[in-house]
């Protein structure tokens, strides 16, 4: 029988990610759609890592199931690593990619192109009831065109330019990304710790 883990997030696009990636292990992956009741857990951390373990930690206790939280974001150099742990939320509480995407190409127009690096970041936390919680980290490094590029992914994927491919990350297939992603790095680290036995 299958066992099962929930993904703390609601994000369809990490959710379809992480199956994708989770597929030929005997686990039945289960998103917070799964599971209406589930608090909504603030994101109020300093790092990637506070809120990770706090959105596993958070869910794992309520539904007393294991849990992997995923907390990812872009740092941008020019902008002091920012927007950070405010990625998602980098144009308002409310905004869209396309508006992220926006402050984003707003906020680096005078950021010379040889100078727009960053780096796309990855925590992901596992919490399981009665058991310290595990963490591992994934990072990409790139740079940030000045418009988008690209019509797969999610997020910031359109303007993250990958020099050794020659695409953004939003040109890329799902295998490709998943190959490379700072995501991608992390799932590695959790898929090995899970053939080691949880």
């Amino acid at each position: 029988m299958a066992r099962q883990l929930v993904l703390a997030t609601r994000n369809r696009g990490k959710i379809e990610e992480m199956k994708q990636m989770l597929q030929g292990f005997e686990i039945e992956v289960l998103g917070l759609d799964h599971f209406p009741g589930c608090p909504e857990v603030v994101e109020d951390g300093q790092t990637f890592v506070d809120n990770a373990k706090k959105k596993a930690e958070t869910i794992s206790r309520f539904l007393q199931l294991p849990a992997l939280a995923d907390d990812s974001g872009l740092e941008v150099e020019a902008l002091g690593g920012k927007p950070g742990v405010y990625s998602a939320r980098f144009a308002g509480s409310d905004a869209s990619d396309g508006e992220n995407n926006q402050k984003l190409i707003n906020s680096l127009q005078d950021i010379p192109d040889g100078e727009r690096f960053a780096s796309f970041r990855c925590v992901l936390a596992l919490a399981i009831p009665g058991k310290d919680t595990w963490t591992c980290e994934g990072t990409c490094k790139g740079q940030i065109l000045r418009s988008p590029i690209g019509n797969y992914g999610f997020g910031y994927d359109p303007l993250f330019f990958l020099p050794e491919f020659g695409k953004t990350m939003a040109q890329l297939t799902k295998e490709e990304k998943n190959q490379i992603s700072h995501r991608g790095q992390a799932m590695r680290q959790f898929l090995a710790r899970i053939e080691k036995g949880l």
